[in-house]
């Protein structure tokens, strides 16, 4: 069946293209929340003599479009979607054309690091999303405690504190469903905890996950710091629990900067604030970044014009515009500071500070096998917080099917 529906979806990506031979129209494939408003589209028109078709999917379909259309030698766009998490499977097929910038250009978007690589620049992020740490500052003093924590040693004696003083029952929260973002926090964890994930072939760095490991079944399954409905809840949902007031602190996604002072999504308006992700003996000198980009198909007829509106759209002031109508957070520095000097960006100096120290936990770039890999360790993770598998049989387990993808 799914051979079928490949071998459909690719004739009806033929007949598109073929429609196609406009040099001065492109096709973008982009996910809802990436889509331009009318006026700005009109605005690049005017200024660069192209039209642009936007074609609407959803995140997930836009990936198979795109392999299925390049196995019949052909471009599912002209411009598209590329997630952090492709880049290696995407490199590796040699799906997409390299994009000259600036060193510059490079310096002001550190969230740039997972679309390069052996130095060429694969895809432009357009959102910014790396982890940052939040915590409940009324909860913090109520338990008397004065500051952030710096440490994950403090983190945990924090939130042991406010437990114990009745203020909340679950004050950490982390996603252990099985699912994505159950990768993505084991990896942050690891990374900020620990300096590293993989080790130089690869492959899991034991006493970093390991001891990750142990540190979750330490607060899901022996102090009872995490509700375990996050074994089945979705990522959001675990992250959401900062905004209610269930939580006390969350490592999460950068969007939470706004979030968390938005009425219509927040009960603790003014009372949750941003800090440095915290590290082993300080706050931590990396953070993992989860950014989208937009790149240009090799197989495209309009390279060209695609290249145009790659960089238009990863220019200083769209980026600003992008924020105000989806607020979607920059990936350029000067632009975030810009939000938050005009009060747009609430409390949100931290984000400065944070984004200046992403970096790959991925030794050799994001391999081409991280869609199998991303399936192994959430549901270890999972089978591990339902109690099936101890924190040493979760690590043996996605350790060995990790080496056997090697």
């Amino acid at each position: 069946m799914k051979k079928i529906i490949s071998f459909i979806l690719s004739i009806l990506i033929l007949s598109c293209s073929s429609k196609e031979t406009n040099k001065n129209t492109i096709t973008v494939m982009v996910p809802d929340w990436a889509v331009p408003s009318e006026e700005m589209l009109n605005a690049f028109e005017e200024e660069n003599g192209i039209k642009v078709n936007m074609n609407i999917l959803s995140w997930d379909d836009i990936k198979d479009k795109i392999a299925i259309a390049a196995a019949g030698g052909l471009a599912a766009a002209d411009v598209v979607e590329v997630d952090w998490s492709w880049v290696g499977e995407f490199y590796s097929a040699d799906f997409l054309e390299p994009i000259e910038i600036s060193e510059e250009d490079k310096k002001s978007m550190p969230s740039i690091i997972p679309f390069t690589v052996d130095n060429k620049v694969l895809a432009l992020p357009y959102a910014n999303d790396f982890r940052i740490a939040f915590y409940n500052t009324n909860h913090f003093y109520k338990a008397g405690i004065e500051k952030a924590p710096q440490t994950w040693d403090e983190v945990y004696e924090s939130i042991k504190k406010i437990k114990e003083a009745g203020i909340t029952q679950y004050p950490f929260s982390i996603s252990l469903s099985a699912s994505e973002n159950t990768t993505t926090s084991l990896i942050w964890l690891a990374y900020s905890k620990y300096g590293r994930v993989f080790n130089d072939d690869g492959s899991l760095n034991k006493e970093a996950v390991l001891g990750s490991l142990e540190f979750i079944n330490q607060l899901l399954n022996v102090d009872k710091l995490i509700d375990p409905a996050n074994n089945t809840a979705n990522g959001l949902d675990s992250y959401r629990k900062i905004n209610n007031g269930e939580a006390s602190f969350i490592v999460g996604p950068t969007s939470f900067v706004s979030r968390v002072q938005d009425p219509n999504e927040s009960t603790v308006v003014g009372e949750v604030l941003p800090t440095l992700l915290p590290g082993s003996t300080s706050t931590s000198d990396k953070t993992f970044a989860l950014p989208e980009g937009l790149g240009v198909l090799k197989l495209s007829k309009n390279k060209e014009a695609a290249l145009k509106f790659v960089k238009w759209y990863n220019s200083a002031k769209i980026q600003k515009e992008l924020n105000y109508i989806q607020n979607t957070m920059p990936t350029r520095i000067d632009v975030m500071q810009e939000l938050i000097d005009e009060g747009k960006l609430k409390n949100a100096q931290p984000l400065i500070e944070e984004s200046k120290l992403i970096a790959s936990p991925f030794v050799n770039g994001v391999p081409t096998y991280y869609s199998q890999m991303t399936t192994i360790i959430f549901n270890a993770v999972n089978q591990m917080a339902l109690g099936v598998l101890t924190p040493q049989q979760a690590f043996d387990d996605m350790d060995t099917k990790i080496k056997e993808l090697l």
